[in-house]
């Protein structure tokens, strides 16, 4: 695009856009336009992109919108005032599909309401479900002296995640340096004022686990599993990699733990009982709880809505859990 046709287009664009435009550039259809984001609210700032999006959505050279957001700070700095970091707790799984991430929302949000100041990291690049569970989807993060802030829930947790930063339904095809990259700017996020940083990592013990011992060792480690045997196999291998790290485990989750039919009243268990507690009293390691295997956890978490935050059974499983890491994150 020539200078002529930039200069065009910048003014065709609306008011509020035009002021806040830092840089717009065209290229193969493709809009990159850089908007001045400071001094904006959240929902000031949703406005200015939807704005911006449209705008040049509408014009017939461009069929891909990019939005970049950033702002200057306010003159405060908390870290140069003797701010403590957070205190990192790792939410860790030696397998997929066992709840791990919805045991990282809900534990949050229960030490929400236990006193504390907690954020989020949803480190699970590959299939991030943050947004999701804490109803953030189409939010995009701002940076602010190159360190992104974190995303605005209405459930008080401030998180980051691949969700925020990827377009929607895009494939994250990244190798493990790329991966560990994105873990790497969203802990060194703009985290001022938060206790503690919950991170959820991917299930496994591979390049993200290992960026995360290197470089942010945690606090803690909480470790989630069902009660079947498999499961507890592979929760045992991901205890053994954080204590080679030094990393103490808080405890362990069993989640999935019996089914009370909403019809008749019975308890089953379809996954057993009892395995992680039983795995944990042999490894000396304290067992935090257990989380029914319950449609209302699935439906609230689908709309963006974590049981901890209510009042029911599923919300007191969360706090008894949230308790025991309370516990251990007030020893002197």
């Amino acid at each position: 695009m020539s200078g002529d046709e930039g200069e065009m287009l910048k003014a065709r664009l609306p008011g509020p856009v035009r002021e806040r435009l830092q840089s717009l550039r065209v290229k193969d259809g493709r809009a990159t336009a850089v908007l001045d984001a400071s001094g904006l609210a959240a929902g000031q700032r949703e406005a200015l992109e939807a704005a911006a999006r449209e705008a040049l959505g509408g014009e017939a050279a461009i069929s891909e919108v990019r939005v970049a957001m950033t702002a200057e700070r306010d003159g405060s700095n908390p870290a140069a005032e003797g701010a403590s970091p957070p205190r990192i707790i790792a939410v860790g799984s030696g397998k997929g599909g066992v709840g791990k991430s919805t045991v990282s929302t809900n534990l949050a949000v229960a030490l929400i309401k236990a006193g504390y100041k907690v954020g989020l990291v949803d480190a699970d690049i590959y299939g991030p479900s943050q947004s999701r569970l804490l109803g953030t989807e189409g939010k995009r993060p701002v940076a602010r002296d190159k360190r992104l802030i974190p995303v605005e829930s209405e459930w008080d947790v401030p998180v980051l995640s691949m969700a925020h930063l990827a377009e929607p339904g895009q494939a994250i095809a990244w190798r493990g340096p790329m991966a560990s990259n994105a873990l790497v700017q969203m802990l060194e996020g703009d985290w001022t004022g938060v206790d503690v940083l919950v991170v959820d990592l991917p299930p496994g013990t591979g390049d993200i686990q290992l960026t995360m011992l290197q470089r942010f060792k945690p606090d803690g480690a909480v470790i989630v599993s069902t009660p079947q045997d498999l499961a507890l196999l592979d929760a045992t291998r991901a205890m053994g990699l954080f204590d080679k790290a030094g990393v103490p485990v808080i405890g362990l989750v069993e989640n999935m733990a019996g089914y009370v039919c909403p019809h008749c009243g019975e308890t089953s268990d379809p996954f057993g009982i009892g395995g992680a507690q039983s795995a944990a009293d042999e490894r000396d390691c304290r067992f935090l709880g257990r989380i029914p295997l319950d449609i209302t956890i699935r439906r609230d978490s689908d709309a963006g809505i974590p049981p901890a935050a209510g009042q029911g059974p599923q919300a007191q499983a969360f706090a008894a859990i949230a308790a025991g890491v309370t516990e251990w994150l007030e020893k002197p």
